[in-house]
């Protein structure tokens, strides 16, 4: 079938899926709005009406997230159609993100994200500390699809920007308090003030305090499972000119909660201690490190109109975190496949941009640049297999990036418009790698009274360079304000690295001279950039006298040099070992639509979404006995459901001089794969989830008072898990009767999204 044909349909069954149920998205809902009421966006870096917009992009408010009482940032996994938003495993504040089948499930350093992450215009070049908090936020912008001419760092997948609020120009403060299940306990202050008569110069702040107990319980140690334990604060200095404007932000996480154990899916192998009954429980036995997340950044932004049309900014930012965490891989109390771990990273970046706005043209120019380190370094610590022998990794990664890019749009006549752009990418990432084993305990850099045992399975120092070019293209066509339809082509590029994870011993010996040079190692442990060519069609529209916002998408995407971690198999002589390298192994084919409308009917407002995602490998190629073997027939893409969507209906009704808001929601998600290797003890059946909530709001604003309910039906699954176990190499079908790859008791362990919660909201705005 010709992909103009299937796009076609695809927007063809959008369309009746809006005609016929009259619930799509919440897409166009206020995310900033003009004094007309129009929906304002800068997914172009300059205002625009999101109906004009020639991108598939959700924008969400702040005020609406409030009145969905969303905790954080992977809320919108539930109202954004082909996207997934999730904590990583074992974690409570590193993100894993998908956009429409691409992204980064693994956070070790040597990895870069799929789906770049902006905080205030500020890319996120690391996925730890980035579960970000939703408090006072201006909106939430979603885009799906390569971003790279608009956006500082290219990314392959899509883009997610957390925009918080100017300050206004009146002093205010605004105080927010949340009870509910589990003594969930959070408190939010903000407040603001102008230090002149005038409001040039603004001030402002936030502090957030966000605790809840445990969902469960760890049984070895008593301590609690899947809590909460967050501080939080913004500051922020403004100065706002004439045609002037600057703004100088910090931001600072501190997340103290308990580390997250997992929930073991079968009998241990050895000691046959049964599976728990409360999926939030665990018996993982580490305790060291204590889990500790801390990241800190500011951001120094400049914009200028020196003359009519014509805008200059400039943005500087630096960010720092670090992380310890304790993985218990088996769950058990026994140290079998427990991995201590820190993660230290850290990054600054420049961008500038020039904008040109004048009569048909508009367009904009920028530079990028980005220097960035990320150190992880965890032992594998298996003791139940050999005494005391652990696998030390140490993986110190520097990233260097520089980007030109840039994007103008045409107005051909009054309807009709073409933007063409384009961005070219310089990137360096090098990489100072050690694995070495000990024996009679764990690493020193755990505390641990090991002895280095034999030579290291690798100690390497090297670097690569890649350059690459990625165009985009879009013509869109108004036939009036209402109305937008177009066709865009775009490609993404998403960085090569080093697989942290590799033995360099495994290197072929190309010289043929008993030895392993620099370059034959770098040749094995590194992998090569991946490249997506997507081709997209759209329609938005207003209809039914504007009662009714429309917004479809068909997309096809040809993705190539799918880096797939662990396709390559390894080890470090006859010990068992943590081992795997990364290699382009895949391409894969992704084509489906999404619609997102939003109905209103005065008092009630019906919305919702659909996303369909046909998300197959073309090419799978691994190793089977030494041979390159194609497996794609057995593969799946990861963290990528076929359908997604959701139906939210909001009833407003005045109560005096108040106002009362009713609303009730249901989203779900089709199969999801944890991995590529499907998993009967891992992969997730569909699901739904449904939610409610009631809002008073007082007059003027002044105060409200609201009572929300999430995944009501206390629905269980699954959002990640681990799995080392034995399996036929071709079909990756667990053996029977199940045996263990690593360590002795068996590693197939999940990771569960929240129970049912109930919290009351209460706020106070002066």
């Amino acid at each position: 079938m010709r992909k103009t044909d299937l796009l076609c349909r695809a927007s063809l069954i959008a369309s009746a899926f809006v005609g016929f149920t009259a619930t799509p998205a919440l897409a166009q809902d206020a995310a900033a709005e003009s004094d007309s009421g129009e929906i304002i966006v800068t997914a172009r870096r300059r205002e625009e009406s999101l109906i004009d917009v020639p991108i598939a992009i959700t924008a969400i408010s702040g005020d609406q997230l409030a009145a969905q009482g969303a905790i954080d940032i992977t809320s919108l996994a539930e109202q954004v159609p082909n996207v997934t938003l999730e904590a990583s495993r074992g974690t409570n504040s590193t993100l894993t993100a998908f956009i429409r089948g691409i992204g980064q499930q693994d956070p070790v350093s040597g990895f870069e994200q799929g789906v770049g992450i902006y905080l205030d215009d500020v890319y996120l070049n690391r996925p730890q500390a980035a579960v970000l908090d939703i408090y006072d936020v201006e909106r939430i912008e979603v885009l799906r699809g390569p971003q790279g001419t608009l956006y500082g760092r290219n990314t392959v997948g899509g883009a997610v920007k957390y925009v918080t609020k100017r300050l206004p120009n009146e002093a205010r403060l605004n105080l927010r308090g949340t009870y509910g299940s589990y003594n969930q306990m959070d408190g939010v202050i903000t407040a603001s003030s102008p230090l002149d008569s005038a409001g040039v110069v603004r001030v402002g702040g936030s502090f957030a305090r966000l605790t809840r107990d445990g969902f469960g319980t760890n049984l070895t140690t008593g301590a609690e499972n899947y809590d909460k334990n967050v501080y939080a604060a913004r500051g922020t200095l403004e100065i706002h000119g004439t045609d002037f404007f600057a703004r100088l932000s910090g931001d600072w996480i501190h997340d103290k909660s308990s580390a997250r154990g997992g929930h073991r899916l079968i009998p241990s192998l050895q000691t046959a201690a049964p599976v728990l009954t409360n999926v939030f429980d665990t018996r993982g036995g580490l305790t060291f490190p204590a889990q500790d997340v801390e990241g800190w950044g500011v951001s120094l932004y400049l914009e200028a109109q020196p003359a009519e049309g014509l805008t200059f900014r400039s943005i500087s930012s630096y960010r720092k975190d670090d992380s310890a965490t304790p993985i218990d891989f088996d769950a058990l109390p026994a140290t079998d496949v427990d991995v201590p771990g820190y993660y230290f990273n850290s990054q600054s970046s420049q961008e500038f941009q020039v904008l040109y706005d004048s009569g048909r043209v508009h367009g904009m120019a920028g530079f990028y640049y980005l220097q960035a380190d990320a150190l992880t370094q965890f032992d594998v610590r298996l003791f139940t297999t050999i005494a005391g022998l652990t696998a030390f990794t140490n993986a110190d990664i520097g990233t260097e990036t520089t980007a030109v890019f840039g994007d103008v749009s045409f107005d051909l006549s009054d309807q009709l418009s073409l933007s063409l752009g384009g961005r070219y990418t310089w990137d360096e990432r090098s990489a100072v790698l050690l694995r070495q084993n000990y024996l009679g305990g764990g690493s020193p850099v755990f505390g641990g009274a090991g002895v280095a045992f034999g030579a290291p399975g690798t100690n390497f120092r090297g670097k690569e360079n890649w350059k690459k070019f990625t165009p985009r293209a879009s013509l869109a066509y108004k036939p009036n304000d209402d109305h937008t339809l177009y066709a865009s082509y775009s490609q993404g590029f998403k960085g090569g690295g080093f697989d942290p994870r590799g033995a360099g011993v495994n290197a072929p010996d190309l010289n043929s001279n008993g030895t392993r040079e620099d370059s034959e190692i770098a040749a094995f442990l590194s992998f090569r950039p991946e490249k997506v060519n997507s081709y997209e069609l759209g329609y938005k529209g207003r209809l039914m006298d504007r009662k009714l916002t429309v917004a479809l998408a068909g997309f096809w995407a040809d993705y190539t040099d799918v880096q797939i971690p662990g396709s390559v198999a390894c080890t470090v002589g006859s010990l068992p070992s943590f081992c795997g390298v990364v290699s382009n192994a895949g391409k894969a084919r992704l084509r489906g639509f999404e619609a997102e409308a939003r109905l209103n009917l005065g008092g009630l407002i019906l919305s919702g979404s659909l996303g369909y995602i046909d998300a197959d490998f073309t090419n799978y190629v691994s190793n089977i006995a030494s041979v390159p073997t194609d497996v794609s027939q057995y593969r799946k893409v990861q963290n990528t459901p076929a359908w997604s969507g959701n139906f939210n209906a909001a009833y407003a009704v005045p109560v005096g001089e108040g106002k009362v808001a009713l609303g009730a929601g249901v989203s779900f998600k089709s199969t999801t794969y944890q991995f590529e290797v499907p998993n009967p003890y891992l992969d997730q059946p569909g699901y739904a989830l449904v939610d409610a909530s009631i809002v008073y709001t007082a007059p003027d604003k002044r105060w409200s008072l609201g009572v929300f309910g999430k995944n009501l039906t206390n629905e269980r699954y699954k959002t990640s898990g681990y799995s080392f176990m034995a399996a036929n190499a071709t079909t990756g079908v667990l053996n029977a009767p199940l045996a263990s790859a690593l360590g002795r008791e068996g590693v197939l362990t999940a990771f569960y999204g929240n129970p049912r919660q109930v919290y009351v909201t209460a706020t106070l705005n002066f």
